[in-house]
């Protein structure tokens, strides 16, 4: 493997300094940071919503979103411009050129999913002001706001995989604990976005399934891929499982009383999301079939390690939801007793009963099938995705 040659714009020297004492570049910290902060900020703005509600546009929620934008976006301006303009040959020869700027791939992609993000800003705060207040997370302005935040992320990403298939060993190693912690908050992200659909109280429905098949498979394949470490996807859908549980019992810490009315429920602390989703389970499975068939058909490959996934997540959600909707879970370890200042006494049971998304059981299975070809697809282009950040050396 090629030895690292990192990008530092003003001291070739001190490609010698890190090959004595091998360490993660100031800009992977800041990709790291940015994409954390982002999620995290994601995360509080949902809670916000439901426990306070949009009060103004200058909430901590907020500012934390768009801190990870301008984190992230001003450490890649300023590594293209360094980049471009210095005296360090050896960066350019080693970046891609976009417009006559000279840069690594993940800091174009990174400043991209950071101008979308800020441009969802006054887009958000203008449809509150003309639609009024929202309580759902998939509006146009949210979509806006999670597509530039993924964006960000997949520049994280392609800024450290290219780091990580130039450098030695003992750097890689870790930088690849990087690399998969920034595809957790990838996942993160995804399942915030897809959360309308995966709700304990869907998990007896296709559109459930469906919904992991169409975000899962994809983002958990192809970052076990390029890694290269055993149990890669397993690994990253546990730091999900702890970061959101972790979550759900902290969160409702934090003191926190509605804003804006009616208020039909009295909360006097945040209220958190929804019990995680046993997503090891199907990743599990997942990086079992793929390293045991790895000498296989890459679509025999993607239609098996998806059929597992999809079953995998069918045979460990399908109980636990029956269980989340029962008495048994109203406590603070399975979190089903918050409900938001906007919802009813008279609606609390639609907490504790299934919500029936197909109106037929041909409705139903018809959906169960479009979430295995789904589960196959992107499993499929998972692997692709995977093999192409292998390759990615700018």
């Amino acid at each position: 493997m090629a030895h690292s040659a990192p990008y530092r714009v003003f001291s070739p020297s001190r490609s010698v300094v890190l090959d004595r004492a091998p360490s993660i570049p100031w800009y992977v910290w800041c990709s790291a940071i940015a994409v954390t902060s982002t999620a995290f900020g994601l995360y509080w703005d949902i809670s916000w919503h439901t426990s306070i509600g949009r009060d103004t546009f200058w909430t901590p929620a907020h500012l934390c979103i768009h801190f990870g934008a301008v984190l992230a976006g001003f450490s890649s301006m300023y590594l293209i411009l360094a980049t471009t303009f210095g005296k360090n040959r050896t960066g350019q020869e080693s970046a891609v050129k976009i417009w006559g700027f000279y840069g690594p791939l993940g800091t174009f992609v990174s400043l991209w999913g950071g101008l979308t993000m800020l441009t969802s800003a006054p887009f958000d705060d203008w449809w509150h002001n003309a639609f009024g207040v929202d309580v759902q997370i998939i509006s146009p302005p949210h979509v806006v706001l999670i597509l530039g935040i993924f964006i960000l992320g997949l520049g994280g990403l392609f800024l450290i995989i290219a780091e990580m298939n130039r450098a030695n060993e003992q750097t890689r190693a870790k930088l690849n604990r990087v690399f998969l912690y920034v595809g957790c908050m990838l996942a993160i992200l995804l399942l915030m976005l897809i959360s309308e659909y995966t709700g304990y109280t869907q998990s007896h429905s296709a559109i459930y399934y469906r919904a992991l098949a169409l975000a899962m498979p994809l983002v958990l394949v192809g970052i076990a891929r390029a890694s290269g470490y055993k149990w890669a996807a397993t690994k990253v859908a546990a730091i999900y499982f702890v970061i959101w549980l972790s979550a759900l019992w902290l969160v409702p810490l934090v003191p926190a009383e509605p804003k804006l009315g009616p208020v039909y429920t009295r909360v006097t602390h945040l209220v958190p999301m929804e019990f995680p989703i046993f997503l090891f389970v199907g990743a599990a499975v997942l990086d079992f079939l793929l390293d045991r068939m790895a000498l296989r058909n890459k679509w025999f490959r993607a239609a098996v390690g998806g059929t597992g996934f999809l079953l995998a997540m069918i045979a460990v959600q399908w109980p636990m939801g029956k269980f989340l909707i029962s008495p048994l879970a109203e406590n603070r370890i399975f979190g089903t007793n918050y409900y938001p200042y906007m919802q009813p006494p008279s609606a609390y049971h639609f907490n504790h009963q299934f919500n029936f998304y197909e109106k037929s059981r041909t409705e139903f299975w018809v959906g169960m099938v479009i979430a295995f070809a789904a589960a196959f697809l992107m499993t499929r282009i998972g692997l692709a995705w995977g093999d192409w950040m292998r390759r990615v050396k700018r």
